[in-house]
């Protein structure tokens, strides 16, 4: 195949990284997946051949061993890099920041060392929309200045994205686009793949959908005293198939050469602000089910509200979100139900 429709996808196990791969596939892109399944597991990749009925590439590999990761490179012939391996609970990192720092910094250095080093000329970096931090203007642009970091991993998403602008700019042939997502939610239509966290879940949705399932016994609303329609936080909640075809779209961007500079930032997420009480009375009604839910103090380092202009995605990246809260709430239960044979 072309080296530029094959694609290295590096923490394709995860639950942003197997959707990617589902719409890569679909989209025609040949994928050599890899990861350490420190945080995810090969079932996953069971879904994604279910779905698309192609048998998956993939390789065991620790993209912090720049040994492994460098035979990746000299078996597979490939343009393009999407990297996905990070560690990613703020909560965890504040505890082991030189476990974040070590793993998420030194991961990415070692993927640009060896594009760079076998003249691989496309990155994709897996940015967050953390590094706005609580800003004063909303919605934000990529324009909108970055805050300090709010933890750990936050800030590995700031330098990281340094790192790609400054070897973009030294590199000749090498080109990225960091995407900085909002808060991905849901899960594949088809109930085959969705979020699988370890242990008690640290994002919103998965708590939401084991409480419903009888996992969790209660879920807690951090404030509802926020100065926002009904007190409790607004989020851009992003499907994360929308968010997956993202970067298909900027990945065919790369390879079309169509990008106005060596570098590009863009917001992926939805545009439209939603709060936590309103994301869990959708729940409730679109799946038919009550959930127990308490209010409880607010928690150390939220911020009021923060969600996208998507305007220069919808307009450079021809993508628009697609998917409403609806779908992707039902989705998201619908792979809870599977998962628990419920």
């Amino acid at each position: 195949m072309d080296p530029r429709k094959r694609v290295l996808l590096s923490g394709g196990c995860g639950y942003i990284g197997s959707h990617t791969l589902v719409e890569l596939i679909n989209a025609g892109y040949e994928v050599i997946t890899i990861d350490n399944l420190s945080n995810s597991d090969l079932n996953s990749l069971k879904g994604v051949e279910k779905i698309t009925g192609k048998n998956i590439i993939f390789e065991k590999i620790d993209t912090c061993d720049i040994t492994s990761l460098r035979k990746i490179f000299e078996k597979y012939e490939f343009d393009s890099v999407i990297h996905f391996a990070a560690f990613k609970a703020v909560g965890e990192s504040v505890e082991k920041p030189l476990d974040y720092y070590s793993n998420n910094l030194g991961s990415f250095i070692n993927i640009l060392k060896l594009m760079k080093e076998f003249n691989r000329p496309n990155v994709i970096f897996s940015s967050s929309a953390t590094v706005y931090g609580n800003a004063n203007d909303l919605p934000v642009t990529e324009a909108t200045p970055r805050q300090p970091a709010e933890s750990p991993y936050g800030n590995t998403k700031t330098i990281a994205e340094d790192i790609l602008r400054d070897c973009c700019k030294a590199y000749k042939n090498l080109f990225g686009i960091a995407l900085r997502y909002f808060n991905p939610i849901g899960a594949h239509p088809s109930g085959l793949i969705g979020e699988l966290p370890k242990g008690v879940p640290n994002n919103l949705v998965p708590y939401i959908t084991q409480t419903a399932a009888g996992i969790r016994e209660c879920l807690s609303v951090f404030g509802n005293d926020y100065d926002t329609p009904d007190g409790s936080c607004l989020r851009d909640f992003i499907d994360v198939v929308d968010l997956a075809k993202a970067h298909v779209a900027a990945l065919d961007r790369m390879i079309r050469k169509d990008m106005k500079a060596k570098y590009e930032i863009f917001n992926i997420g939805t545009g439209r602000p939603v709060s936590v009480l309103e994301l869990i009375k959708t729940f409730e009604k679109v799946n038919d089910l009550k959930l127990p839910y308490k209010i409880t103090g607010r928690r150390p380092g939220d911020i009021p509200a923060l969600w996208a202009d998507v305007s220069l995605a919808n307009i450079e990246l021809g993508w628009t979100a697609g998917r409403n809260l609806s779908e992707t709430l039902q989705a998201a239960w619908k792979w809870e139900k599977n998962l628990r044979n419920i």
